[in-house]
C-alpha cells in the first residue's frame, strides 16, 4: 500500500491506493476514526477537536503518482497562491460538477 501524508493547518492530503473492495466512504472514516482517537489522547495536538464532517477524495492513474507526491510536499506553496475553498471549486469545475455550497462556507 501506497501512503504519502502531509498536513496544513485546516487539511491533511494522503495518497493511497485502494483495493477495488473497499468502498473510499468506509475507508476515511476510519482514518478519522483512529486518527482522532489518537489526536484527542496525544498530547502533541492539544487543541483539537475533531474532524470536520466532510472530505474530498480525488481518483487518479498511478502514472500521476510522482507529480501528486511533489504536490502534497509543496502544498504550503500551492495554497499560499490558491486557497483550499477556491482549489476545491476550480478542481469540481474542471471537472464538469457544480460546487455544492454545503461545502463551502
Amino acid at each position: 500500500m501506497l501512503y504519502r501524508i502531509n498536513g496544513m493547518e485546516d487539511h491533511i492530503h494522503i495518497l493511497s491506493d485502494l483495493h477495488l473492495s473497499f468502498a473510499l466512504a468506509d475507508y476515511v472514516k476510519s482514518i478519522k476514526v483512529a486518527s482522532s482517537l489518537w489526536m484527542k489522547q496525544s498530547s502533541y495536538f492539544p487543541s483539537f477537536r475533531g474532524w470536520e464532517e466532510g472530505y474530498a477524495a480525488f481518483t487518479c492513474s498511478y502514472k500521476e503518482k510522482d507529480m501528486l507526491i511533489r504536490y502534497i510536499k509543496n502544498q504550503q506553496e500551492y495554497h499560499r497562491k490558491e486557497d483550499t475553498q477556491n482549489e476545491l471549486k476550480r478542481i469540481w469545475m474542471e471537472n464538469g460538477m457544480e460546487p455544492d455550497v454545503r461545502y463551502f462556507t
